[in-house]
């Protein structure tokens, strides 16, 4: 296998940024069952684990089934270029991802989501779902950004090797994509979540964080 596998990036004209009208509109379909009064949580699986930029009541280790954390998605704003896609994770179907869970205000749900979408979603390839949570406190249901794998920034597959050579060479708005990487990595350590793949990729990335 060649050292820097070629992953053919999309093309920038598939890039489609969403703009407020969208984003209020999707708030509302998937706040559609909220009364408005109730306090809602939000799963972290990602970087909303070590850098959650919003305001919370409560904070709980929690696992959802049915998905799990992969690097498999193009990131052509937050953590690459529409040019130079970096990679971000979602949660694809599979498995089972374990993250944290926090509980929101309820008079701070609107305002909360707002960021959360202009965040996680500058280009809409997420699907915001409510899924079971389990966690030391019980059962909840929790807002997940999940994969949309119709999205031409879906990319599933992908060797550690291609992984790497992406992540190397990719830096955004937020800042390089290793750098994301890493700090993911090392959030889940410190709170003792084991993601063995992650942690490949990790130690890969300490040992050598420049393209080789």
């Amino acid at each position: 296998m060649p050292s820097h596998p070629y992953v053919a990036p999309p093309t920038p004209e598939t890039l489609q940024l969403r703009d407020a009208a969208w984003h209020e509109q999707s708030i509302a379909q998937a706040l559609g069952h909220w009364d408005g009064q109730s306090d809602l949580w939000v799963f972290g699986y990602g970087s909303l684990i070590w850098r959650p930029e919003f305001d919370y009541l409560e904070a709980r280790p929690g696992t959802v089934q049915g998905y799990h954390r992969a690097l498999c998605m193009w990131s052509r704003v937050n953590r690459g270029t529409p040019e130079h896609p970096g990679l971000v994770f979602s949660m694809d179907h599979g498995g089972q991802c374990d993250g944290r869970a926090y509980r929101i205000a309820a008079r701070r749900i609107p305002d909360t989501m707002r960021a959360l979408w202009r965040r996680e979603m500058p280009s809409g390839a997420y699907i915001p779902r409510w899924l079971p949570c389990e966690t030391p406190g019980g059962s909840l249901s929790a807002l997940a950004f999940t994969m949309d794998r119709k999205d031409p920034s879906y990319v599933p597959g992908l060797s550690i090797e291609q992984i790497l050579h992406i992540v190397r060479t990719s830096h955004g708005r937020y800042g390089p994509c290793s750098e994301y990487v890493l700090q993911t990595a090392q959030a889940l350590e410190a709170a003792g979540i084991l993601d063995p793949q992650l942690g490949t990729i990790a130690r890969a990335l300490r040992a050598s964080p420049e393209i080789l």
